[in-house]
């Protein structure tokens, strides 16, 4: 069941691009979510290893070869205005304590993390909406390969911003949380694999593993995770990519 809404979405993407009071900081140098066709308000979504800083290389995330179907790997591969592989549209879906009522989420992740705002990401080659979004096609586990799943059906394809995870040694970027997570002391979180390139062949797939990193006390009442990998840190930008 989806509450889909681009204006929120469009808010709530700047959110996660900025983070807490950082609104613009974290561009990645002139990027702005693909081709022309897919508009200024497509999502590109950066890894922090490759985020291509001043003005360099980017790797945002993409579609392996372009398909539009379930069970394709989801990657991450050089910037284009001219790749619809790139293209994707963020939706809101509520707070983590809304989607626990519709049953969507189930109430440990709303325990721990009831108060954080949640996503889809469609996959829309040159604007088009595909039906399909970025998740997982079982309950989230380690290791397990992101790839593309039909939208709005469970948890498995809509992503936790994990601002609790956001703060000066994480700077940029934010875990994301897959929603169909069992596990609310070291979630299953977007990852990218250690010591992988997007040049890489076969192109490394996106997977969800367990958050790392270690906690210290927080404010107001929830943990901050202090120190997390890397490649579990995600951020985005709007519009056509350069």
């Amino acid at each position: 069941m989806s509450i889909k809404s681009k204006v929120l979405a469009a808010a709530a993407t700047l959110t996660l691009v900025g983070g807490v009071g950082a609104v613009g900081t974290l561009t990645a140098g002139s990027a702005s979510a693909g081709t022309p066709s897919c508009g200024p308000t497509c999502i590109n979504l950066f890894n922090k290893d490759f985020a291509g800083f001043n003005g360099g290389a980017a790797s945002p995330v993409d579609v392996y070869r372009q398909s539009e179907k379930v069970g394709n790997p989801i990657i991450l591969f050089r910037s284009s205005n001219s790749d619809p592989a790139l293209d994707w549209n963020a939706s809101f879906q509520g707070t983590v304590a809304e989607l626990v009522t519709l049953g969507l989420l189930n109430a440990v992740t709303g325990l721990h993390y009831g108060n954080l705002v949640a996503f889809e990401n469609e996959y829309a080659p040159f604007g088009v909406d595909s039906g399909l979004c970025s998740g997982v096609a079982a309950t989230a586990f380690q290791g397990e390969g992101v790839t593309l799943q039909p939208c709005g059906v469970s948890g498995k394809t809509i992503w936790i911003v994990d601002f609790h995870a956001n703060n000066f040694n994480n700077f940029p970027g934010v875990p994301l949380i897959n929603g169909s997570n069992t596990n609310f002391s070291h979630p299953f979180v977007l990852t990218y694999p250690a010591n992988a390139n997007p040049t890489d062949k076969p192109r490394p797939q996106l997977t969800v593993t367990n958050l790392t990193g270690f906690t210290q006390p927080g404010f107001p009442f929830f943990p901050v995770i202090s120190s997390v990998d890397s490649g579990q840190l995600f951020f985005s930008t709007l519009g056509v990519l350069p």
